[in-house]
């Protein structure tokens, strides 16, 4: 046996029987690397899993994970949604009530307005002159009525003294009444020239939005009796509040009178109407319905309705169109679920629930009305059903997830 602590030899050195002991083990073991790698190469080679990838797979993947949550419960009522039209509760046409030339303009296309603002300025010295022809007019009658009746005073105590004929006496009499009869008539000549002088300057009868002036100034106007056709100046709507106006087909109507029937057999009515305008989100604005057609129109089939709503911001403008919806039922509890959540499925649609042992579940369901980005749910889901809300590309019918706790709500303009 070699000895251990002997120096090692060079192989050039060592004894023939060492070299070849040597040379036999170097290959037994490059032999048995080659093997190996060759075993590795062929499983990779033909995807034969190897002992690491077989050890991976044979523990499988935890459940994808999804948000699930009870629907939400809420106490709406029944509404039915129409597009309606905005308009001016007050319109009018301003028209010169005068003839004259257009003398002063004091307001800017477009502008707010309010009621008794001075608009135009039509000449006003003809009517000026009118008014005080019109005074001396009634001067000129008080005079003569004066004259009257000291003249029948005269005449009346010569008749009783048999010195004046009780014809004089009537003429006296028909004269004082003439007299008086002029005085009345210029007071009216006053009151109408000073009309017209008021006519000269026109003034806002409400307020609201004016439009573009229709005359320039220096340009001649015409109006009152004398006038064929009197000039327009300009156009006023009123902003504050605002009307908007809507049709009801057949059906609806009848459902919403059969509502207003069982509001007055003690159920609580709501006339309020909701409204939205076009690039609003929810029902942000309120009004009231404050009038219906009292027929139906024999060539549409619909019935006019209207609600008044408050502007104050002055954002709306006749003309202007937007959403409406109109209660037609006394609010009742509806389950409310995500509009994502629910899957259309051709004419059905249904949600996917998770079970108890965390398998997922569909169900159809019956699908009401969108109300604040909530699908309204009439049949179909249990209150206590666990709806997934988030995670829905995850979720495979008959297929194991892991749950997690969510919340629904409804924004805060619903």
């Amino acid at each position: 046996m070699a000895d251990p602590s002997a120096p090692l030899q060079p192989a050039d050195k060592m004894p023939a029987s060492s070299l070849s002991g040597h040379r036999r083990l170097g290959w037994g073991a490059a032999a048995l690397l080659v093997a190996v790698g060759s075993a590795a190469g062929a499983a990779w080679h033909f995807g034969l899993p190897t002992p690491a990838a077989a050890q991976q797979a044979e523990a499988p993947p935890p459940p994808p994970p999804v948000t699930v949550s009870t629907p939400l419960e809420r106490r709406l009522g029944g509404w039915t949604r129409f597009t309606g039209q905005f308009s001016a509760i007050d319109q009018v046409q301003l028209q010169a009530q005068v003839t004259g030339y257009l003398t002063e303009i004091h307001f800017t296309d477009g502008q707010i307005i309010h009621k008794g603002d001075l608009l135009f300025v039509i000449d006003p010295r003809p009517y000026e002159i009118q008014l005080e022809q019109a005074k001396a007019q009634l001067d000129a009658a008080t005079a003569g009525l004066n004259l009257a009746d000291r003249q029948l005073v005269r005449t009346t105590d010569l008749q009783h003294s048999d010195f004046a004929s009780r014809d004089l006496l009537d003429q006296r009499v028909q004269a004082q009444r003439a007299a008086q009869a002029s005085i009345e008539q210029a007071k009216a000549a006053i009151r109408s020239a000073e009309l017209n002088l008021e006519f000269t300057h026109v003034t806002a009868p409400f307020s609201g939005r004016i439009g573009a002036h229709q005359v320039s100034v220096g340009s001649l106007v015409l109006g009152g009796t004398g006038a064929v056709t009197n000039t327009v100046l300009a156009t006023i709507v009123s902003l504050d509040p605002i009307h908007l106006d809507f049709d009801m087909s057949e059906a609806d109507y009848l459902a919403w009178r059969r509502y207003e029937q069982a509001a007055q057999a003690g159920a609580a009515a709501d006339h309020n109407v909701d409204a939205s305008l076009s690039d609003e989100q929810g029902w942000t604005r309120t009004g009231v319905l404050d009038f219906v057609d009292n027929q139906m129109d024999r060539s549409s089939g619909t019935i006019h309705a209207r609600a008044s709503l408050p502007n104050p911001d002055l954002l709306i403008a006749p003309g202007q169109f937007a959403r409406l919806r109109l209660p037609t039922a006394a609010p009742h509890p509806v389950l409310l679920v995500p509009d994502a959540a629910v899957i259309a499925d051709q004419s059905t649609k249904l949600v996917m629930t998770v079970a108890a042992d965390g398998t997922v579940v569909p169900k159809l369901v019956q699908a009401g009305p969108l109300d604040g980005g909530l699908r309204e749910i009439t049949g179909g889901l249990a209150a206590t059903d666990r709806v997934i809300i988030n995670g829905l590309v995850r979720a495979r019918p008959g297929a194991k997830v892991t749950p997690q706790a969510g919340s629904i709500s409804v924004a805060a303009s619903s």
